[in-house]
């Protein structure tokens, strides 16, 4: 067998955990807190087979729906992101600056195809989405973490290590972020765009969950504070339409554009577009105000019936985040459980079966970081089966504390 590249070996680690990740979502015996998959209920099935019967004709889209099409996307859907979703949160752009992409993961994998080399740093907060991580350390660049609070990343950590470490990237989710569900502050949007400028430093600002805000004061994106091009936004139609469309979208300036269209003419050519048609169609007719209300409504329920099951069956002295909008939490637990090892039991004993993802997959750092904490979706579980899985988790916490009774929260 021929040996394999050694973009392999760097990536083992976050490949191992986005390998466990997708199994516990697809075991139908777990309560799965594990996925961050939208709820079933979230996803416009009759709608899409109602525009889909309609726009499949010959005389309709179905030529265009099923032929080669645009390397940027069609123009219709990238107008829609434009004026319909960016330009309400103060974020300029012209049709020409949005591509269209196979998910919201893609943008990561076309700007790292642009900027780097092996050995280049790229800065991440920490915790960070795992998934992406898998993508930086398949280009072999060397990911360091930023601290976070309660509001985000922070920036004179941030400006530190740009100043200390020289990175091509800076890596951030700045709402509702995966894992842990915090917002950004506005000023440290603010603050990061201009360090972006500042430093010549790119600044790829990772959105996908900005639209399933159900509470709290809306906020611009990093995006919107960007004034030279170092800012590139990244975002998704997985949460807000469907995830199997694999939709996504990239804004960038007019001088990145045409390199990112290179790399997505080298990567698949274009993205599907009959999943462009649809989802185009289902904003032009108008589904999308009332579909966005509904989903809206479904996770704030499902927030707080998990929020209120945390608090009542956690132990004393666990913290846990109150996001308010995307599908996560992150919870602390106290004493000197590892949720990497709670996590085998919990998946594996009879009376529980209930998963989530442990804290330390999601701190680059390594060293016992995260180590107990947890990342846990409400999104696709429905308010009993949290009621239920939060139960049998909390249970199952408790007996390993039993110093701890189970009664009051301490909120983070």
């Amino acid at each position: 067998m021929s040996k394999f590249a050694r973009r392999m070996t760097t990536m083992e680690k976050s490949a191992a955990v986005i390998r466990g990740l997708f199994g516990n979502m697809n075991d139908p015996e777990i309560i799965s807190f594990g996925g961050g998959a939208p709820a079933k209920e979230a996803l416009p099935i009759d709608i899409v087979r109602e525009i889909t019967n309609e726009v499949m004709r010959i005389d309709k889209r179905g030529v265009e729906a099923l032929q080669y099409g645009s390397v940027m996307g069609l123009p219709d859907l990238r107008e829609i992101i434009v004026t319909d979703l960016l330009a309400p949160k103060g974020v300029k752009g012209t049709v020409d600056n949005v591509m269209i992409t196979n998910g919201g993961l893609e943008p990561m994998n076309l700007v790292c195809q642009l900027y780097i080399e092996p050995g280049d740093v790229i800065l991440v907060e920490s915790p960070t989405f795992v998934h992406s991580v898998e993508i930086f350390e398949m280009f072999q660049a060397k990911c360091i973490s930023v601290d976070m609070d309660d509001n985000g990343m922070i920036p004179e950590d941030l400006e530190a290590k740009i100043i200390k470490h020289k990175p091509k990237l800076v890596y951030v989710v700045p709402t509702f972020q995966n894992p842990t569900g915090r917002t950004l502050s506005l000023d440290r949007r603010e603050k990061i765009a201009k360090l972006g400028s500042n430093y010549d430093v790119i600044i790829l600002e990772d959105d996908p969950y900005r639209d399933i805000r159900y509470s709290g004061r809306d906020l611009a994106p990093i995006k919107a504070f960007d004034e030279t091009g170092h800012t590139i936004l990244a975002s998704s139609f997985s949460k807000v339409f469907s995830p199997g469309s694999r939709l996504g979208y990239v804004l960038a300036n007019d001088e990145l554009i045409p390199k990112l269209f290179d790399s997505k003419t080298a990567t698949n050519s274009h993205t599907s577009t009959l999943s462009q048609v649809v989802c185009a169609e289902f904003f032009k007719r108008g589904y999308y105000p009332l579909h966005h209300k509904k989903i809206c409504d479904l996770y704030r329920e499902r927030r707080d019936v998990m929020i209120e099951s945390i608090d009542k069956f956690f132990p004393e002295g666990t913290k846990r985040t109150f996001p308010d909008g995307g599908l996560f939490t992150w919870a602390e637990l106290p004493g000197d459980i590892n949720t990497t090892e709670l996590l085998l039991e919990s998946i594996n004993k009879p009376d529980v079966k209930v998963s989530y993802i442990a804290g330390e997959s999601f701190f680059i750092e390594g060293g016992g970081m995260g180590n107990n904490c947890m990342r846990i979706s409400f999104g696709g579980v429905t308010p009993e089966q949290i009621r239920i899985g939060v139960e049998k988790l909390g249970n199952l916490i408790c007996s390993k504390l039993i110093s701890f009774p189970k009664l009051k929260i301490v909120n983070g």
